[in-house]
């Protein structure tokens, strides 16, 4: 296998669900000789080398990385800027660096602050694609196969470093999507940020009432479908809100506008007002259902 893969060597920071599945996916491909990780605790990386996730725990970041053809930085987006900090000294000429941040903007302006010379060699990324459960044990080798993976390359990005994160995500089966960070974070406030922020909030706000258990006993599956996003990381989702806070919060005051005008329609009791809105909501989810669209 070495002989023929794409990357001799990987470096993974960050050995949950998504750096993980992106280790196994490149594994299965083919396309990798040596995968090294590291992570925060020295059971996660026991579990990942268990799994067969990584060949080696790494310990000396500047040995490690120095002769990576690639790294991938997959750990909560607050921490991205320490893990930027410590490798920026150590990579050598050759190494890509991405990350799978699902914020920006926030990425990007750390990258430019400790990378340096460097920076032509970053290309950030966002596989759009996930899961409740987090961890190794979670880590699966299809997990990116047919989901989208936005790019958002730099203009001090090269064209070889762009082509070789392109590829290393095409490997583990992303459909490659552009976009600039700004936009990418707009975005992504709006139809991913901002869902999760109103899953959590329901979710808690019952389980504070003294009658929770008897609300959740009820609960079938429209509720299950709704907040099934509040099951996931609490301290990934604490980083990408605040990371992303001001679209969030744009997007938060839109939404806050729209239940305040169905409010005024029940109160009043305008029937009309509620099925028109729910009719034009209707026909925009089959649309986007009908179209392939993916969580």
């Amino acid at each position: 296998m070495a002989a023929t893969a794409v990357f001799e060597k990987v470096v993974v920071f960050g050995v949950g669900l998504i750096g993980g599945s992106f280790a196994l996916a490149l594994k299965e491909s083919g396309q990798v000789a040596e995968v090294v990780g590291f992570g925060r605790t020295l059971g996660s990386l026991t579990q990942a080398l268990e799994l067969g996730i990584v060949d080696r725990a790494g310990f000396n970041v500047g040995q490690e990385v120095s002769n990576a053809d690639l790294v991938l930085i997959a750990t909560p987006v607050g921490t991205t800027p320490e893990i930027m900090a410590r490798i920026a000294p150590c990579l050598g000429p050759q190494t890509v660096v991405t990350d799978a941040g699902s914020t920006k903007e926030d990425v990007v302006a750390a990258a430019r602050s400790h990378f340096g010379e460097r920076l032509g060699q970053f290309v950030p990324a966002h596989p759009i694609a996930g899961a409740e459960n987090s961890g190794a044990l979670a880590a699966r080798a299809d997990l990116y196969r047919g989901k989208q993976v936005v790019l958002t390359p730099l203009p001090e990005s090269t064209s070889q470093s762009i082509a070789r994160a392109r590829a290393a995500w095409e490997c583990c089966g992303g459909l490659i999507r552009e976009l600039s960070p700004a936009e990418h974070d707009r975005v992504f406030a709006a139809v991913s940020h901002l869902p999760h922020l109103l899953s959590f909030a329901l979710v808690h706000e019952l389980a504070r009432r003294d009658n929770r258990d008897l609300l959740f006993a009820f609960a079938a599956s429209g509720f299950r479908d709704f907040t099934r996003i509040a099951a996931s990381h609490p301290e990934m989702w604490r980083d990408i809100c605040l990371a992303n806070r001001t679209a969030l919060l744009d997007e938060l005051d839109r939404y806050r506008a729209q239940l305040d005008e169905m409010r005024a329609a029940l109160q009043s009791g305008d029937g009309e007002r509620l099925e028109a809105s729910f009719d034009i909501a209707r026909t925009a989810r089959r649309a986007w259902g009908e179209g392939g669209g993916r969580s």
